[in-house]
């Protein structure tokens, strides 16, 4: 087999070898934008992120505005049919939305990651960095002790507890590592032994994907892992402005978990994340959903957590009230005399539909169709009706005049 293997790779290359080859470049650009970096004040370097979010903020304001009014032409809209032609407008739009997102972090990568190597380097050659108090400053210092203000200013250490452990910073991002960062944010899979530095590569990824305000997700296999990652690595976000919190150090359901869900980083563990999403799947008002829409995540130990722990499901049950009453029994009957009720009516409505399209009135003809349609789509007499010649288009053209309207 490596003899095969060996072949291959003369006549066809070796496929790590060309995508390193591919990134090689991205990494050279990273590495000169953090060598100018360090004649930056610390002021000015926090100031990247801020202008990195402007950048973003530029240039999504347009797609931003349009599918807010949407929503608000929804909000106040009454005709169904109007509405699901506006909800797949908003649907186009925010796939434009994503992808323009998408564009602006690949244009800003280089800059952005040399942007987290230089705040690495800064926190492991300085034992503490002196920078203007923000408000949001004042907030962490009232909370974590590695922070505390001194008149104008905020001092931040370089040392932090993590889990019961005290970290003194002590990294500073290899080029393999800026690679294995390019990987990730490209959304694939990157192998790393024990000890070469995952964690680490992990946050060049969640800064970069942070900028936007959707939300980073960081998926890990136990809460341990979870509640020190997000202290280890925190101040590194935290510095820049950017909320860290870790949904296994609150309760399920709680307005804290919620708030954690809407930091800029979320730490937690595959389970919890898990059934967070089962609870709001099953939860009866807006207002005990903890989760927002999923944006962008990495998943620590992904062999682990999507095929060893996938085998196991995620299942909520218990007991209930009055368990022993089964409302499906008595909602059953209901349901089917209702579907009968419509199949009939739909039938009649499509022999009618067939007698008036036979007559030549394909306006009216065509509005029953298109009844019939929506109400019984697989129907095996529509079905064969739509396949004779133009009836389809007429039905095509009446579900456009529909929408038009």
């Amino acid at each position: 087999m490596s003899i095969i293997n060996s072949l291959l790779k003369v006549f066809l290359g070796d496929k790590s070898g060309k995508d390193l080859k591919k990134l090689t470049p991205l990494v050279d650009e990273i590495n000169n934008h953090f060598i100018g970096m360090s004649s930056l004040s610390n002021d000015e370097l926090r100031t990247k992120t801020f202008n990195f979010k402007q950048v973003i903020s530029d240039k999504t304001s347009e797609l931003v505005s349009s599918l807010k009014k949407l929503n608000e032409t929804i909000a106040n809209e009454s005709s169904n049919i109007e509405k699901e032609r506006l909800f797949t407008e908003v649907e186009i739009i925010e796939n434009q939305l994503t992808e323009t997102k998408a564009k602006i972090l690949d244009e800003i990568l280089p800059e952005a990651f040399a942007v987290v190597k230089e705040t690495a380097r800064r926190f492991y050659n300085n034992e503490s960095l002196k920078v203007s108090a923000s408000e949001f400053d004042k907030e962490i210092s009232a909370q974590k002790s590695y922070v505390t203000i001194n008149g104008e200013n905020a001092i931040w250490k370089n040392s932090w507890d993590a889990s019961g452990k005290n970290i003194l910073w002590d990294m500073i991002h290899y080029d393999v590592q800026l690679i294995g960062g390019i990987v990730l944010h490209q959304g694939k899979i990157g192998e790393m032994q024990t000890g070469e530095g995952k964690t680490l590569v992990s946050t060049l990824p969640i800064y970069l994907n942070a900028l936007t305000g959707d939300g980073v997700h960081l998926v890990t296999v136990n809460d341990y892992l979870a509640k020190r990652d997000s202290a280890w690595m925190g101040p590194i976000f935290e510095f820049h402005g950017l909320r860290v919190d870790c949904i296994d150090n609150h309760k399920p359901n709680s307005p804290e978990r919620r708030k954690a869900y809407n930091a800029d980083i979320t730490y937690g563990t595959n389970n919890e994340f898990g059934f967070d999403y089962l609870r709001d799947n099953m939860s009866h008002s807006l207002d005990d959903i903890v989760q927002r829409k999923h944006n962008y995540a990495i998943i620590d130990e992904v062999d682990s957590v999507l095929i060893d722990d996938a085998r196991t499901p995620l299942i909520i049950s218990g007991p209930i009230k009055d368990g022993d009453r089964h409302e499906f029994d008595n909602l059953k009957p209901k349901i089917q005399n209702l579907v009968s009720l419509q199949k009939t009516y739909l039938s009649t409505t499509l022999a009618e539909a067939k007698s008036l399209i036979n007559n030549s009135d394909n306006e009216k003809g065509g509005f029953f169709l298109y009844r019939v349609f929506r109400g019984l789509p697989k129907n095996k007499a529509l079905i064969k009706f739509l396949s004779e010649e133009g009836v389809k288009q007429i039905l095509q053209k009446n579900r456009k005049f529909l929408y038009a309207r």
